[in-house]
């Protein structure tokens, strides 16, 4: 029995190690970049989309904010005329006006909270996306090289914004001594 096992794992093991040659680094990268920008992409689009409705909820309610105020108005009328029924009515359309109004704030807010998160998920991923092309250009500038004896490790050469933030300090701390 354990020696089936040792087999099994060899030969798992030169399969792998068969697949590891046939795959190659660079082509993947190139395709993980590309899903990358497919995927910014489609957040983009959804980010644009999300716009476009918060704006039309921003319409539809400076509408409803000038339909307020004109049944004010009315409202004013039909007391002074003593016109009861028809205060009925317009208070119901009043209240009608107002409840739109408020679920078209709930919406607007979580449009924004929908928005804010997109964003913040459309920034890190531009982030990664640009760590990925440098990589890449690593990677293929390695492979024109004649330098077969190059590891295949490549260093993690992002830059985050913490760095940026810290080199930005330096540079004002140096610049303001000057």
């Amino acid at each position: 029995m354990a020696l089936i096992t040792r087999l099994s794992r060899l030969l798992q093991a030169d399969f792998h190690a068969v697949l590891d040659r046939i795959e190659e680094p660079d082509v993947l990268l190139r395709q993980a970049i590309r899903e990358m920008e497919e995927e910014l992409s489609r957040d983009a689009q959804r980010v644009k989309g999300l716009n476009h409705e918060q704006q039309q909820l921003m319409a539809r309610k400076s509408e409803l904010d000038q339909s307020l105020s004109k049944l004010e108005e009315e409202l004013d009328v039909c007391f002074t005329a003593e016109k009861d029924d028809l205060a009925r009515v317009l208070i119901k359309r009043k209240l009608e006006a107002q409840r739109m109004l408020n679920y078209l704030s709930r919406r607007n807010k979580e449009l924004g909270t929908k928005l804010a998160g997109l964003k913040g998920q459309l920034d890190d991923g531009r982030l990664r996306l640009d760590a990925m092309r440098q990589k890449a250009e690593l990677l293929a500038e390695d492979n024109v090289s004649d330098h077969p004896d190059k590891s295949c490790f490549m260093p993690d050469l992002s830059v985050t914004a913490e760095d940026v933030e810290v080199a930005f300090l330096r540079e004002q701390k140096t610049r303001s001594r000057s």
